[in-house]
């Protein structure tokens, strides 16, 4: 069955470790980076227990803030307004932009949904030159639920005018995995260096370490007149 391909952004499609050296700078390791993100994550993931909904921006910034006090390190405004920022000049990872091209040829429309910003998202995907492969750009601040609540993956089969089944999520996380797939998406696990599935979830539809050989197992199994 032909499909949407719908890709999460940052670590799917774009390098963070790119911020390696903002941590590395206000830190002294780029570790930082990781406990950061994870410490991000927990504040969305508590926000949806909690029917409480802030957008990423400012829990980006809370996150650096914890960690910083964590860490005993002195984090001025403009430092943690800084490393916010810098998200949206994100390089995409080596084979992104031929896995996009791959799919394109092939004839199915792709599209991004991002716990980000929307506005945010789209600066991300034009800074790193991949702008021309997408018809669509969509956030899960648009129904103030962060991913992986069913409510993002839902509203984008609505904008996108497909059925959830006709979606196939791509993503680097495995609670983004878990989340479209309980919204009912087909779902594509891209195992960025560190990520691995989760042994007690949903297996990924399909699986590779890199995008440009899970676009060959899409165009294989999802193409246009299938």
């Amino acid at each position: 069955m032909s499909k949407v391909i719908v890709f999460d952004v940052n670590e799917t499609l774009l390098d963070m470790s790119a911020l390696d050296p903002h941590f590395e700078r206000l830190f002294g390791s780029a570790g930082g980076r990781q406990a950061w993100f994870q410490q991000l994550k927990e504040l969305w993931l508590v926000g949806l227990v909690t029917d409480q909904f802030t957008p990423f921006s400012e829990l980006a910034g809370a996150a650096l803030r914890m960690i910083a006090e964590m860490e005993r390190i002195s984090l001025t405004a403009e430092q943690g307004a800084a490393v916010v920022s810098a998200l949206k000049e994100l390089p995409p990872h080596a084979e992104t932009e031929e896995a996009l091209r791959l799919l394109r040829e092939g004839g199915f429309a792709l599209a991004t949904l991002t716990n980000g910003g929307l506005s945010a998202a789209r600066a991300q995907i034009e800074y790193a030159g991949l702008e021309s492969y997408f018809d669509h750009a969509m956030s899960a601040e648009e129904v103030e639920r962060h991913k992986p609540a069913r409510e993002p993956y839902l509203m984008a089969a609505e904008q996108l005018g497909v059925a959830p089944g006709d979606i196939r999520m791509v993503a680097a996380h495995t609670w983004d995995i878990a989340g479209a797939a309980a919204a009912g998406c087909a779902t594509a696990f891209v195992a960025r260096p560190g990520k691995v599935m989760n042994a007690a979830g949903p297996a990924p539809g399909l699986q590779s370490n890199n995008l440009r050989d899970l676009a060959h197992q899409i165009l294989g199994t999802d193409s246009p007149g299938r």
